[in-house]
């Protein structure tokens, strides 16, 4: 998931051009070993690891992290990484593109497209939060089941002719339902209607930080929402779909929808920690957790002598720490670990001298 293997990444086009096999590093390596090189930003990439030092770099070892695999074999690459985006394979920004566009990424793909060039007008950024490009939609067909529900805008019927949107209806006869079985991925036995395991309207029950883990109930006579959801019409169209925040908890989890998305290779979108949302929410949370003050709660188990004595060692260091790692951002190098240590040296050094200096009468 993002939230534990998957971070800033950038394209390094320095050492792997255009003809070459492309690469990924991570944000720190960016700095540390390839502070001049020029980069492509790549947002985040899911179960990405930086490739920084291995097979794919000549005669380049990382300096933070020297041994390393000689291959990623889990790592997927696309157009992106030699800074090409969308259907039209054009960069981003784009400097003979006169029209302003937002740029969206599709959470299966995950590469980024033109608002334009994906076949329906975009809705309003607030109305959505996740997309899924056209080529994704061909790849995971049975989605067009569960945009009848869920899409924004839902895709329930035609308009009008121009929609050139195609009406399937598995109740019309014995030929489409093996249509609709075939293009599902999952060969279901015919079972007894009328149980329902979740309605589609309930709302959810995850909250935007946390990730609960998704839990199948066992049963002799399981119901596949997928299943009921292709017994009715629904529209299926070329075009990209957008999608609510808690559409993913929506999906059918039972033993042949699980196969179907083990073959489609889209298994995670089962998975709620995998949204960007979530990603950054539990930065968020990190961030907040790491600006809490340590002084303060150590300082309720002290007395005031102790209290003052604490606040004024924690003040100098703070100050001298501060002043040491500013060198460093304004060199635009990465503090190391030999870095740290050294300033403690010095610091517990600087404190001894100043305390050998005191002396203390008493009269």
């Amino acid at each position: 998931g993002r939230g534990s293997n998957e971070d800033l990444r950038k394209n390094n086009y320095t050492c792997t051009p255009a003809g070459e096999e492309p690469a990924g590093i991570c944000l720190a390596c960016s700095y540390e070993c390839h502070g001049t090189h020029k980069l492509f930003e790549l947002y985040t990439k899911r179960n990405f690891r930086c490739d920084c030092g291995n097979s794919k770099f000549k005669n380049l070892q990382c300096k933070l992290l020297p041994e390393k695999g000689k291959v990623n074999s889990g790592n997927k690459y696309n157009d992106n990484f030699f800074g090409l985006y969308c259907t039209c394979k054009r960069p981003y920004p784009d400097p003979e593109d006169e029209i302003p566009d937002e740029m969206i990424q599709c959470i299966v793909c995950e590469d980024w497209f033109h608002g334009r060039h994906l076949g329906a007008v975009p809705p309003e950024s607030g109305d959505f939060h996740e997309m899924i490009c056209q080529a994704c939609m061909k790849h995971c067909h049975f989605l067009w089941a569960y945009a009848s529900q869920l899409a924004v805008p839902a895709l329930t019927k035609v308009n009008s002719l121009e929609d050139k949107g195609i009406i399937l209806n598995v109740e019309e006869s014995e030929e489409q339902k093996k249509e609709i079985k075939k293009e599902s991925g999952v060969e279901h036995q015919e079972k007894e209607e009328g149980k329902q395991i979740e309605q589609f309207n309930e709302p959810s029950t995850s909250s935007g930080s946390s990730c609960p883990e998704v839990k199948f109930t066992k049963s002799e006579d399981p119901v596949c929402k997928l299943k009921e959801l292709q017994s009715k019409q629904f529209l299926k169209k070329d075009t990209a779909t957008f999608w609510p925040s808690n559409w993913r908890s929506k999906l059918c989890t039972c033993e042949d929808c699980l196969k179907m998305y083990s073959e489609l290779e889209v298994q995670f979108l089962t998975d709620e920690c995998d949204t960007v949302l979530a990603y950054e929410n539990k930065g968020t949370s990190d961030q907040e957790t790491d600006r809490r003050d340590p002084l303060m709660d150590t300082l309720n188990s002290m007395n005031r002598v102790q209290q003052v004595e604490l606040i004024c060692e924690y003040n100098d260091l703070k100050t001298e720490l501060t002043d040491y790692l500013r060198r460093f951002a304004d060199e635009g190098t990465v503090v190391k670990r030999e870095d740290i240590q050294h300033f403690f040296e010095e610091f517990q050094s600087r404190k001894r001298r100043r305390t050998n200096r005191m002396q203390y009468y008493c009269s």
